[in-house]
């Protein structure tokens, strides 16, 4: 059931007195307040929110024992995320000074008895956990580490249980911090106390780690990797599992999915995924704006790009809403926007949205972040490539060259960041050589864009095989350049044809992308004299203009995930009989 639509809504009487308690707090005892039932202890500390008081709010929530006791009004959460954002816009570094009071206390605490420090993890697991989902990840991490540092103390089976719950945690937020080097070493952790567990007999479930793990080798683009642990992942959904976490599952598999180009089952898993989080959290939590980033992210890769914007677009508003601006969950948010927008507006050459939605993301992340943080290369490369876009359909020479050299700037230093995180043999790589080349191509430095590009293949090539949707793009942008600008239209044909044959088995006649090719193909075989093959490919083109008119015109995409013909088992069962299915055929 969907959870009660949060809003600033009381009683008059009510609220008057929540009022008055609000304009005399600089006269009352503030040990009478806090002494006050969670609930209306928030409402106190709502009510200052609202009235812009953000010292005094400030000088509250950055006590650990206030903040721990306000955390407890669950049905809050949604209003808690709005006067915590706040303070951290206005400079109450509250994520920091929180996380700090809690290490502080696991220290002073760590020769007391186990009942004591059991509360402590209680507490730490709640405080982080907010801190996760408020998106300060290093806060977040700081406190699951001092947990699990207190879950050491003891070696005994309850609190190796604490321990693997402790580095499912831990791995989620190293995982959203970009740390992946530190989120093998925990994964590595958790499965030495699973390890523990099983030599006593015992069982821990492993949905939420292995769901971690998928996400961890997803994001290095160890995708064969990624896959074989999502299905680990599914086998360990059963009945009673938190929703939050089969929730999560069913996304991680679905991304898994997609990248494998298993493109039915990740249509199952994010669509179930989807209405699954809307009836158990709601339309407006930020659980829901997850799932729809993740189905956004699917429909992008199926060429219903339309539809990925506005989803996109959903996700952010969810985001915003909770959150407010200067958050990085906002600013993922905004990038998944930037680049669904960019190629969705790639043929009229409408970039402003984009450009917007770009800049906001790389605006927020350099807030909050260190300027060499992973997260930035990302927001970096959508921006170059809308920059570019701009630049060569701009008619003034000097700003042509400024934005392509601003463009340039940002690649390479996206390139560098991801060379740094995942070394030069990693498909994010390659994504960043390919886009030196084209940009290259319209810098007119061609030899240094051709080898850009055919770098790009050979990495992709040896990581995804000969016909993954990646080699394609590359393999079409290399048509491009030797098409357009460098005469070797022998080259330039066999590749576009590469690229068409790819393009079609993955998505099928009416693919967006086909269209570059056969406008590629139409003016090489005009530049040869080649007119029956000029005539033969206008009449293709004009066929797969039909076919995109009829293409995704009538599906409404939310609306197709307002109900689930299916439950969570069966859908879990359906996906894991097709993968014995497929083992038996293999």
């Amino acid at each position: 059931m969907a959870a009660v639509e949060l809003e600033w809504v009381p009683e008059t009487l009510y609220n008057t007195a929540i009022s008055a308690v609000v304009d005399s707090y600089g006269r009352a005892r503030r040990r009478d307040i806090r002494s006050l039932p969670e609930n209306i202890q928030f409402d106190v500390y709502y009510k200052l929110y609202q009235q812009g008081r953000l010292c005094q709010l400030g000088s509250e929530f950055c006590e650990l024992e206030v903040f721990a006791k306000v955390l407890r009004a669950l049905d809050k959460r949604h209003l808690l995320h709005h006067c915590f954002q706040a303070l951290m816009d206005h400079g109450v570094k509250v994520a920091s000074v929180l996380a700090y009071s809690f290490s502080r206390r696991c220290s002073y605490i760590a020769e007391s008895d186990a009942a004591v420090k059991e509360k402590a993890i209680q507490i730490g697991f709640v405080l982080g956990g907010f801190l996760s989902d408020a998106g300060w990840y290093s806060d977040a991490e700081k406190v699951f580490l001092s947990c699990l540092q207190l879950c050491t103390l003891h070696d005994e089976m309850p609190h190796w249980f604490r321990a693997v719950e402790c580095c499912v945690r831990l791995l989620h937020v190293r995982n959203g911090n970009c740390k992946y080097h530190l989120g093998e070493e925990t994964f590595k952790l958790a499965q030495s106390y699973m390890d523990k567990l099983a030599k006593h007999g015992q069982q821990a479930n492993k949905a939420a780690l292995y769901g971690e793990l998928c996400a961890l080798l997803f994001a290095k683009s160890h995708y064969d990797e990624a896959y074989k642990w999502c299905i680990e992942a599914m086998k360990e959904i059963t009945a009673g599992l938190p929703v939050k976490v089969v929730v999560d599952v069913l996304r991680q598999a679905s991304k898994a999915c997609v990248v494998k180009r298993e493109f039915k089952k990740a249509e199952q898993l994010i669509k179930h995924a989807v209405y699954l989080a809307r009836e158990h959290f709601g339309a407006k939590h930020p659980k829901y704006s997850d799932t729809l980033l993740d189905y956004g992210f699917y429909l992008l890769n199926v060429d219903n790009i339309c539809q990925s914007v506005a989803i996109y677009q959903t996700a952010l508003d969810i985001r915003q809403s909770v959150f407010g601006g200067k958050n990085i969950h906002v600013a993922t948010a905004h990038e998944d926007l930037a680049y669904s927008s960019y190629v969705h507006q790639y043929s009229s050459g409408k970039f402003d949205n984009a450009l917007f939605h770009a800049e906001r993301a790389i605006g927020i992340i350099t807030h909050i972040l260190p300027e060499d943080h992973l997260l930035l290369a990302s927001s970096k490369r959508v921006k170059a490539l809308i920059l570019e876009e701009i630049a060569i359909d701009c008619h003034n020479k000097e700003t042509e060259q400024r934005l392509l050299q601003e463009a340039h700037d940002l690649h390479l230093s996206s390139l560098q960041l991801a060379k740094k995180a995942f070394g030069e043999f990693n498909v994010q790589t390659a994504k960043h050589y390919g886009n030196l080349g084209r940009l290259y191509q319209s810098m007119r430095k061609f030899k240094e864009a051709e080898e850009m590009h055919i770098k790009a293949i050979q990495i992709k090539e040896q990581l995804l095989g000969q016909e993954d949707y990646e080699v394609a793009l590359s393999v079409g942008h290399l048509a491009s350049l030797y098409n357009y600008d460098m005469n070797q239209y022998e080259n330039a044909e066999k590749l576009y044809l590469r690229s068409i044959a790819i393009g079609k088995k993955l998505f099928g006649e009416g693919y967006s992308g086909l269209e570059y090719d056969y406008r590629g193909l139409i003016k090489l075989y005009n530049s040869i004299g080649n007119y029956e093959k000029v005539f033969e490919y206008h009449n293709i083109l004009a066929n797969w203009n039909r076919l995109r008119d009829r293409q995704f015109s009538v599906t409404d995409a939310l609306e197709d995930v307002s109900t689930s013909p299916q439950s969570t088992e069966e859908v879990v069962q359906s996906f894991l009989l097709s993968q014995n299915s497929e083992g038996q055929i293999c």
